[in-house]
């Protein structure tokens, strides 16, 4: 491949544009959040089944949930198991509305208003107009599910980068 004749990085194919979305908006998949009517239920299916076991448990009084991260494999991803704190959270109207199940796939990323504001300037909508807290210290937000396939994709940075 020859140099390009502008700006591009020399791994742009002359037909993409210059100001697609940045190879590195999204570092790695953070976890996969799966809605659980009952925590302790679902923890002890995911040890004797799986194998998996709580590296973390917190409530998110903010979002209505307990929640569980299990560790797959060596740690780098994990499955969030969520169950809801009331009738009233989100998470039990995701529950009524469609069962147990994939909730969400959360992506890690370096700068979480960064990448909100990229998605944005794209036309995603995104559920929060600044990050909340998630997950361990983390900051977080979500892209509409009507604006990525039907998924609701989660922003996920770290604590760590904070």
């Amino acid at each position: 491949m020859t140099a390009p004749p502008d700006d591009r990085p020399a791994d742009q194919p002359d037909d993409q544009p210059a100001d697609r979305v940045p190879t590195d908006l999204l570092l790695a998949v953070d976890h996969v959040g799966i809605a659980v009517p009952d925590m302790d239920e679902a923890l002890a299916f995911y040890a004797a089944t799986f194998g998996l076991h709580a590296v973390h448990e917190e409530v998110n009084a903010d979002q209505g949930v307990r929640e569980a991260m299990l560790a797959v494999g060596d740690g780098a991803t994990q499955l969030q198991l969520l169950a809801p704190l009331s009738p009233e959270s989100a998470l039990a109207r995701f529950l009524d509305r469609s069962g147990p199940g994939l909730q969400q796939l959360a992506y890690r990323v370096t700068d979480v208003l960064q990448a909100s504001a990229v998605l944005r300037e794209r036309g995603l909508r995104l559920l929060y107009d600044e990050a909340r807290p998630g997950t361990a210290g983390s900051r977080i937000n979500f892209v509409h599910p009507k604006d990525a396939g039907g998924v609701l994709v989660e922003l996920v940075e770290p604590a760590s980068t904070a």
